[in-house]
C-alpha cells in the first residue's frame, strides 16, 4: 500500500485576524476544493495576543470567519487551513523547528509597515532598540523579536538543517513589499557577519511582491456572540471581514507553491500598478477617514465616510490628485481607478464592519512616507497643484496636535514615530514648519516650499472643518 506524501506546509509569522481572514481564507478553500497538498502553520514572533492564541491552540487551529457584506449579509465559515499552531516562546523554537523542516516550503509574514525599520532610502534604522537587541541576540545564536531577527533564525537553523530553498512571501501594505524586506534582511544578516548564510539566503529564496485586501477589524466580544447564535458554536478565536477580499501575487516561488489561482488568487509578473492603486486609493484614503473622524468625535471609519465633508475630502484627494499620477497616457493603469475608488468608498460606508477610527488612525508616521508622500512628490515633480492631497497630512498634523494635548480618547499606537520629536512638533512656534521640517515623515521633500505653502492653506480649511462640526 504506497503512503501518501505529507502535505508542504506554508509557515506564517503573526496570527492577526487579518491572516485568519485571507490568506488562511483562501488556502482553506482550495483544500475543499479537494487539493491538500498544503497546510498553514503559524504562530507570533512577539507574546501578544494570548486569548486568541490560546483558543487556536484548544481548538486546534480552526476557528469562524463571519463576512458581511456592505448590505448587512452576513455569511459563516469554519476555517480549518492551520493544522499547527505554534505556542510563543522567547527562543521561537518551534517556528524556527518548523521553518528548518524540508517539508515547509514557504515562509510568508504580516507586518505593520513600521516594523520593518526601513529609512527613506530602505536602510535599516538601527536607532530603535528591539532592532539593536536583535542583532546582538543574534550574534550570541539566539533569536529575536523583530522580522528580521525571527526570519534570520529561521533560516540559519535551515541552512544547517539542509532543507532546501524556501519563499519568502509579504502579506501586508508594504509598497515593493518583497524587494523591500529582501533588502532588510539582508542588510541585518550583513550586520551579524554572517557571510555564510547572506550567500544562503540570496541562492536559495525568493522574495515575491504582493498586494493584499481585505477589511478585517479587531474582533469585539459581538463577533462571538454572532457567531454562536448563528452556528451553535462557541469560538473565543471568531473574527469577522467585509466579503470583499483580494490577493495579487508575482509568481517568484522558488519551492513550489499551491494553486491559488483555482481560488481566485491573482497570480502575475508585477504586482506594482495593483499595489499603488490599493496603498493611495484605499490605504490613504482610509487614513485620511481616520483622522478627520476622529477631529469631530466620531467612532467608526462608517460614520466618517457616510458625513458628506469627509467623504469630499477622499474623493477629491483621489479624483484630483491620484488618478492624474497613476493613469497616464504614456502608463496607463490596467485598473478602472474611478471605479476602484466608488467601490473603496462604499466598502468603508458599510456599518456592519465597525471598524475603528482607533484602528486605523495608528502609525501615520509610517503612513505619511509610504502612502501619501509618493502622491505630492509626483505632483509637484511635474509642477501640478497638490491642494486635495495636502488635506490628508494636514489632518494627521490636527491629529497629532490632538494628541499632544491628550485629546485624543483612544490610545494612538505609531511604531515609527518618537513621541518627543512629535511633541516637540506641536510645541513649535510654527507646527506647521516643524511638521513640514521632520525628515522622518517627508525625506527628501522635508521643507520643500510647496510642500509648506499647501499644508499652510490645508491646515486652515481642517481648523474651519473642524470648528464647522462643533455643536
Amino acid at each position: 500500500m504506497q503512503v501518501a506524501a505529507p502535505p508542504f506546509v506554508m509557515l506564517h509569522l503573526g496570527l492577526g485576524s487579518f491572516h485568519r481572514a485571507h490568506q488562511a481564507l483562501y488556502l482553506h478553500q482550495l483544500q475543499q476544493a479537494g487539493d491538500r497538498s498544503w497546510v498553514l502553520a503559524g504562530g507570533n514572533i512577539r507574546p501578544d495576543m494570548a486569548d486568541t492564541m490560546a483558543a487556536l491552540i484548544q481548538q486546534n487551529g480552526a476557528y469562524t470567519l463571519e463576512t458581511v457584506t456592505p448590505q448587512g449579509e452576513r455569511t459563516y465559515t469554519r476555517i480549518t487551513s492551520i493544522q499547527t499552531v505554534v505556542p510563543h516562546d522567547p527562543a521561537l523554537s518551534g517556528l524556527v523547528q518548523l521553518g528548518a523542516d524540508a517539508n515547509t516550503r514557504i515562509i510568508s509574514f504580516t507586518v505593520t509597515e513600521a516594523g520593518y525599520y526601513l529609512d527613506a532610502q530602505d536602510r535599516l534604522d538601527l536607532d530603535f532598540v528591539d532592532l539593536q537587541a536583535d542583532v546582538q541576540a543574534l550574534k550570541a545564536g539566539g533569536a529575536g523579536s523583530t522580522i528580521y531577527g525571527a526570519l534570520t533564525a529561521i533560516l540559519r537553523a535551515r541552512m544547517q538543517a539542509q532543507a532546501g530553498a524556501v519563499t519568502l512571501l509579504n502579506c501586508d501594505n508594504l509598497r515593493h513589499n518583497g524587494d523591500r524586506s529582501r533588502s532588510g534582511l539582508l542588510q541585518f544578516i550583513e550586520l551579524l557577519g554572517d557571510t555564510a548564510l547572506l550567500a544562503w539566503v540570496q541562492t536559495h529564496t525568493s522574495s515575491p511582491n504582493a498586494m493584499v485586501d481585505r477589511i478585517t477589524p479587531r474582533p469585539t466580544p459581538d463577533v462571538r456572540a454572532r457567531v454562536l447564535a448563528a452556528t451553535g458554536v462557541d469560538d473565543a478565536a471568531a473574527l469577522m471581514g467585509e466579503s470583499f477580499i483580494q490577493w495579487v501575487i508575482e509568481d517568484r516561488f522558488v519551492a513550489g507553491r499551491p494553486a491559488w489561482e483555482r481560488v481566485g488568487v491573482e497570480m502575475v509578473d508585477s504586482v506594482q500598478a495593483y499595489e499603488e492603486a490599493k496603498i493611495r486609493l484605499l490605504n490613504a484614503t482610509h487614513s485620511c477617514i481616520a483622522w478627520a473622524g476622529t477631529l469631530v468625535g466620531y467612532t467608526y471609519i462608517h460614520e466618517g465616510t457616510q458625513d458628506a465633508r469627509i467623504r469630499r475630502m477622499a474623493f477629491d484627494y483621489v479624483t484630483d490628485d491620484v488618478i492624474p499620477v497613476l493613469d497616464t497616457p504614456e502608463h496607463p493603469s490596467p485598473i478602472n481607478l474611478a471605479q476602484y475608488r466608488d467601490v473603496v468608498l462604499d466598502r468603508f460606508g458599510n456599518p456592519a464592519i465597525a471598524d475603528t477610527n482607533q484602528r486605523v488612525a495608528m502609525d501615520g508616521f509610517s503612513k505619511i512616507p509610504g502612502f501619501i508622500a509618493p502622491t505630492i512628490r509626483e505632483r509637484l515633480a511635474h509642477g501640478d497643484s497638490i491642494a486635495s492631497v495636502a488635506m490628508l497630512p494636514a489632518l494627521f498634523l490636527a491629529y497629532l496636535q490632538r494628541w499632544h494635548t491628550g485629546q485624543i480618547h483612544y490610545t494612538y499606537q505609531d511604531q515609527a514615530m518618537d513621541p518627543a520629536v512629535a511633541h516637540a512638533i506641536c510645541e513649535a512656534a510654527d507646527p506647521v514648519a516643524a511638521f513640514c521640517a521632520d525628515a522622518t515623515l517627508w525625506g527628501p521633500l522635508a521643507n520643500h516650499p510647496r510642500l509648506v505653502a499647501a499644508l499652510r492653506t490645508a491646515s486652515a480649511r481642517v481648523a474651519q472643518f473642524v470648528k464647522d462640526a462643533a455643536p
